[in-house]
């Protein structure tokens, strides 16, 4: 299982806090994207994100909560991600939008939030090359699991057995010793303020390892 690290919730001394993530083992650094319109919280435009996001050395994994969503991956392809991620429920014309994203060189990903019926990932099952299963509502950090995700972490891992699709499964929110347990199947787990609360980021990363 690999470990992307949200830094959302690091609100100073963000230099210093994303050399601190460079120094550690994570495998990706998880970019929350947020409009005020799809979410009602609103992240920094994105020239103020790259003031700090430059000096980061791990893959960007860009998850967008917004519903202009071509206007964001223009915005966020500069920084070369390995994934984008739109939300299922953010816009009609989803498997255009999976093309647009791919026609970047960029690999994509569908959301869904935690009560979003899984069948309607279906139709896209085959053509993307990722699904984060929100296990918190999106749009707020600091939030509890909710435990019925592991369910549906088991069941996307399932259709994926059955039919040989090739995403891989990525989980966010409320992430912890004790959750992490419930999310055996997944690949990626994301992971923020677990760690980025802390005085040491590796030590928390340590107690994540299953």
């Amino acid at each position: 299982m690999k470990l992307s690290i949200s830094y959302l919730s690091i609100k100073e001394n963000m230099l210093e806090n994303m050399n601190k993530i460079n120094d550690t083992s994570a495998d990706y650094v998880h970019v929350d994207v947020m409009d005020g319109v799809f979410v009602s919280n609103k992240t920094k435009n994105i020239e103020e994100i790259t003031k700090y996001l430059k000096v980061v050395n791990k893959p960007f994994d860009v998850h967008l909560m917004v519903k202009d969503i071509k206007k964001y991956v223009d915005e966020y392809e500069r920084l070369n991600p390995k994934y984008i991620t739109f939300h299922l429920e953010a816009t009609n014309d989803i498997s255009n939008m999976i093309k647009y994203i791919k026609d970047k060189g960029i690999k994509v990903g569908l959301s869904i939030k935690p009560n979003t019926d899984i069948d309607l990932l279906k139709p896209y099952l085959n053509s993307i090359d990722l699904v984060l299963v929100m296990s918190v509502e999106p749009g707020m950090g600091g939030q509890d699991f909710i435990d019925k995700s592991e369910d549906r972490i088991n069941q996307l891992y399932k259709i994926k057995e059955e039919n040989n699709y090739s995403y891989i499964i990525e989980v966010d929110g409320g992430i912890n010793p004790n959750t992490v347990k419930k999310c055996i199947k997944s690949d990626i787990v994301v992971v923020g303020s677990f760690i980025t609360s802390s005085n040491n980021y590796q030590d928390q990363i340590e107690k994540l390892r299953l």
